[in-house]
């Protein structure tokens, strides 16, 4: 006999499900619960505080919205002006000993001449062969010649993804990639070059939101106060054990089992077919990857200078680093780190040398937060990992070999990107309508693993439409039509009588739309 009997369970309290469970709430059908392991609401966008008082997210997360409806709940969860900061994006990629404008590939006139003529050419030999193509390309790196040509594609989007991603753009597809990629424009590059003129501002991030105070993770903390918390089971003890998909039932560390009619997993697919013990779901997430995110923080005593400015996040194509982004996290909030009056102790220089004393002494401070994949195709030399950072930093001018560091953080998040791989829609094609035969909806960014909606957005709202799913009979939009939700600001409540006017205009972009009432 179970413990406890719900109609919806969710498994997780990252934005999906809190997602999830914010609707179940706002419905108030039937009865529900949620569990997770860890004793704090966040997931893979929650932050960490270093012993010195520095924050840093799980990776570089910032706060753009494609919904209404998200919308709503993160204000209500932090409605005051002053619990945010709106801010510009302020982009770059470093390149050939200079900062170049985001995106690279409409900025190319920031390059060496003879860098400007090979991108110049291969976007010209691009947009000829365009003309003759018949199919759609065959993997990201055929689609990223032919968009951008191969001078852009060996000078930035190859060296650059592969950092990311942790294997070669050969092994990916390219249907992810919507809004994500800027394609250039001939004409506009070839202007920019001849006048030397940067592009503006491109892509759905140019301006974000950043919460003041506790980092990203805040928001989700704030989001899950405005839930019942006795229907919020999280903490070691209410780690998730087992799935008996016959019996229906959850089984927690701590011993207490749960029965369910319906089930939101949001834990990463590959770990819930292992809790299942089932061998065919298991054999197909095999098909799955995903690479591993190594994040790693630098708190710097002293005035940020001006070589760095207001810049925000910033990409690294080449291998004189080992991470593809760092992230001037200071920049985000004067709360990122900690307040200038306090004292602390320089552990060493930047190149490694010891500090001139030992005595605590006050700021002010500023940060970088650095991130680097690994995977079997990209290993990581982990012992060395933040000496090489650091190095890094200095070799790219992020960093001066006589910079005071007072604080270091290094955290390896095992499943960090859920790769695109060319394998990934037909191994999905198989496991979520398997899992949703059982009354298992598997969502968010590794429940679903969908990178192209995969934001924090993305992921919240995946929980949302499960539930109307599951309560409504209703079209989940961001799972099934990601560039759908991705070209437009979504106003719709997902209720199952917006469904028909959604309907219309699918059908008028030739997508149909079959209903599950």
């Amino acid at each position: 006999m179970a413990d406890l009997n719900v109609d919806v369970l969710v498994i997780g309290a990252g934005p999906t499900g809190l997602g999830a469970a914010k609707r179940l709430n706002q419905l108030n059908q039937g009865t529900w619960a949620l569990v997770d392991s860890n004793p704090v609401p966040g997931g893979l966008a929650s932050t960490d505080v270093t012993d010195e008082g520095f924050l840093y997210d799980v990776g570089g997360h910032v706060i753009f919205s494609h919904y209404q409806y998200f919308d709503d709940c993160i204000d209500e969860a932090l409605p005051n002006d002053d619990d945010w900061f709106t801010h510009q994006r302020i982009s770059y990629v470093r390149c050939k000993n200079t900062w170049v404008e985001y995106p690279f590939q409409n900025n190319i006139t920031r390059l060496p001449k003879e860098d400007q003529v090979k991108c110049m050419e291969g976007m010209i030999d691009a947009a000829v062969e365009a003309r003759v193509h018949s199919k759609p390309p065959k993997d990201f790196d055929e689609w990223i010649v032919r968009m951008m040509g191969t001078g852009i594609a060996d000078l930035f989007m190859r060296p650059y993804n592969y950092k990311v991603w942790a294997v070669p753009t050969t092994k990916m597809q390219c249907k992810w990639l919507g809004e994500r990629v800027a394609a250039p424009d001939l004409k506009t590059v070839t202007k920019n070059v001849i006048l030397g003129k940067a592009a503006g501002n491109w892509g759905p991030n140019a301006t974000f939101r950043f919460p003041a105070r506790d980092g990203t993770g805040g928001i989700w903390i704030a989001v899950a106060k405005t839930l019942p918390q006795e229907k919020l089971l999280l903490g070691a003890d209410n780690t998730v054990v087992k799935v008996d998909v016959d019996a229906h039932t959850v089984t927690l560390k701590g011993g207490k089992t749960i029965r369910y009619g319906r089930l939101i997993n949001t834990m990463a697919v590959d770990l819930l077919a292992d809790l299942m013990g089932d061998q065919l779901l298991q054999s197909w997430t095999k098909e799955l990857f995903y690479s591993t995110t190594h994040v790693i923080g630098v708190g710097i005593r002293g005035t940020r200078p001006d070589r760095i400015g207001d810049k925000c996040w910033l990409y690294f194509p080449e291998p004189d680093s080992p991470f593809y982004r760092a992230t001037v996290f200071s920049n985000y909030s004067p709360y990122n780190q900690p307040q200038p009056e306090t004292k602390l102790k320089t552990l060493y220089l930047a190149d490694g040398s010891a500090a001139k004393s030992d005595e605590p002494q006050e700021g002010p401070y500023w940060s970088l937060m650095m991130e680097v994949s690994e995977s079997s195709m990209k290993p990581v030399d982990v012992e060395n990992l933040l000496k090489d950072t650091i190095q890094g930093c200095i070799n790219t001018s992020l960093l001066q070999p006589h910079d005071e560091i007072v604080s270091t953080y290094h955290r390896a998040f095992d499943h960090g990107y859920p790769t695109p791989s060319l394998e990934r829609d037909g191994a999905l094609d198989k496991i979520l309508p398997y899992l949703e035969k059982k009354d298992i909806l598997s969502r968010g960014r590794f429940g679903s693993w969908k990178y192209e909606v995969g934001n924090q957005d993305h992921s919240f709202m995946l929980g949302v439409e499960a539930v109307d799913k599951v309560l409504l009979g209703a079209v989940e939009l961001t799972l099934q039509y990601p560039d759908f939700v991705n070209g437009r600001k979504n106003t719709e409540r997902r209720l199952v009588e917006g469904i028909s006017k959604i309907q219309k205009e699918l059908e008028a972009k030739d997508v149909v739309v079959k209903s599950e009432q």
